[in-house]
């Protein structure tokens, strides 16, 4: 049975709130074009810019330890790589992430804001091309089933926002939990030719409200007591590319 994207998402810098696409283009072994592209280290994080390397979540702002990056919604320009902070419907910092003053200016707001939750000035980063600054080594695109989320919100009685998950690729119209079915297949998404590698393990930033920064959901409790997991979504490698839209089909490959 096929499945449909019901939504896809990016997020230019990680930790911060996503960007809605109506389309993507999936390329051989890459992630989203510009996924986790930009991250703020924290300033014990040692970033080589002009050899970036991979580095662990640990090294970085994120959801995880630092919720409070929820209450801000960001918008990114990637034509012009500028970035606009928002507090509240507010305007509270802009800048050009590739220009080394632009990004003084988001960091300055940065160790403003987060204060002693950073430790001390953050470093925005840019991983370029090479890799991509995901929780994962290998650059992966993720998939949510939302049936899954439903069955979740079963469990835990009470309404769930799917971008806790913070996924890529959001699909519809299949059981729940029966994309782990595909691990070590082949799906079709659209013309692109997907790999599913493995579930997705999941951490203390899916308790993070996306819109207010709260840990108001223990949704890790809510897993290993419905299901004896802590798992939400699979991680795919793109063995050949394609353009995908939301409603697109996805499904076994035949």
């Amino acid at each position: 049975m096929s499945a449909t994207i019901t939504s896809i998402y990016r997020y230019p810098v990680k930790g911060l709130s996503p960007e809605r696409l109506e389309s993507a283009n999936l390329a051989v072994g890459e992630t989203l074009t510009g996924d986790r592209r930009f991250a703020l280290a924290l300033a014990s994080t040692r970033f080589d810019g002009h050899t970036p390397e991979w580095q662990s979540k640990q090294s970085f702002l994120t959801l995880l330890k630092h919720e409070k990056l929820a209450a801000l919604e960001t918008r990114y320009n990637e034509s012009s790589s500028e970035l606009t902070l928002l507090r509240n419907g507010k305007q509270v910092a802009h800048g050009k992430l590739t220009d080394p003053i632009g990004r003084a200016v988001i960091e300055d707001f940065f160790a403003a804001y987060m204060g002693h939750d950073a430790m001390a000035k953050p470093c925005l980063v840019d991983a370029g091309e090479d890799i991509a600054l995901t929780d994962q080594k290998g650059k992966l695109v993720s998939i949510i089933n939302l049936a899954s989320i439903r069955d979740l919100e079963r469990v835990a009685g009470e309404k769930i926002d799917p971008v806790r998950f913070r996924a890529n690729i959001y699909i519809d119209g299949i059981e729940p939990w029966s994309e782990f079915n595909w691990i070590g297949r082949d799906i079709a998404a659209a013309s692109a030719l997907l790999s599913v590698c493995e579930r997705t393990g999941r951490c203390g930033a899916v308790n993070v409200n996306p819109k207010t920064g709260a840990r108001d959901q223990n949704l890790l409790k809510a897993l290993q007591a419905g299901f004896g997991h802590t798992d939400m979504g699979v991680f795919v490698s793109v063995r050949k590319g394609g353009d995908i839209n939301i409603g697109d089909t996805v499904g076994p490959a035949t």
